[in-house]
């Protein structure tokens, strides 16, 4: 490790989401698999924009559309734990904004996965990007690591 790298601790994520793994998550090799990640940090982002953003997934005029997504794998989740997903703004943007997503299993101190999240905001009809709406960027803002 890097003089300059920095250690994941829960201190470092801004909103936390619970989410139970299922029998189906876990592969052949008794862990879960590595495209279920994905899926928790989808669930995580999403779940705080529909809750403190007031985003709503079937009427909203301008969306959310991934364009990015990266995962560090740092230790293996297993059903039936539950993964304790926590999520912070790494950047805001006119139009797009960065997340990073710390999944750690329930009660466990140690980082299990660091993902990396980007959404650009586009008008839902047309798929053109559009600022951020205010009220999703004021619910963002208390996100960040230094605001």
């Amino acid at each position: 490790m890097s003089a300059t790298a920095v250690t994941e601790t829960r201190d470092r994520f801004r909103w936390w989401l619970e989410i139970p793994t299922r029998w189906m998550d876990n592969d052949v090799y008794g862990h879960v698999n590595n495209v279920q990640y994905y899926s928790y940090f989808d669930t995580a982002v999403n779940s705080h924009l529909i809750r403190e953003a007031g985003l709503d997934i079937h009427n909203s005029p301008v969306i959310g559309l991934v364009v990015e997504t990266r995962c560090q794998f740092k230790k293996s989740l297993v059903f039936p734990d539950v993964v304790e997903a926590g999520i912070r703004v790494e950047k805001i943007g006119r139009s797009s904004v960065a997340y990073n997503v710390g999944l750690f299993r329930a009660g466990d101190d140690e980082i299990a996965a660091l993902g990396h999240f980007v959404h650009v905001y586009v008008e839902r009809e047309s798929q053109t990007p559009v600022p951020i709406p205010d009220r999703m960027r004021a619910a963002m803002e208390p996100l960040r690591l230094d605001p």
